[in-house]
């Protein structure tokens, strides 16, 4: 199934506006502390068991804090049938690049 080039923090706007989610793979309590406006929390550790319940999506932005455990989601939300799309640098790139973090549940 595809998977789209990685794209940079500068982008997540312009994909959400375009209709893609953002799915945040990062632990409840990392993800609770602070997160992209608008991202979702599916973390990794129960991903293999509730990636059913993410539903359809023409594109899913996946974040992490640094890009490593969302290439790993990338990888198997791809072998699910998923059109995924890594954010590099993750959350950390985020903030470095002076934007907002946002702290509380999931909205999902």
């Amino acid at each position: 199934m595809p998977r789209n080039d990685d794209i940079g923090v500068d982008d997540i706007t312009k994909h959400m506006e375009d209709g893609a989610r953002l799915i945040d793979v990062r632990e409840t309590d990392e993800y609770e502390s602070g997160h992209v406006p608008g991202a979702e929390n599916w973390p990794l550790s129960s991903l293999t068991s509730d990636f059913a319940t993410i539903g359809a999506a023409s594109n899913l932005l996946v974040i992490c804090r640094s890009g490593g455990r969302s290439a790993n989601a990338c990888e198997f939300l791809s072998q699910k049938g998923f059109t995924v799309t890594n954010v590099d640098g993750g959350t950390m790139a985020w903030a470095m690049a002076g934007r907002d973090l946002v702290e509380g549940a999931s909205p999902k």
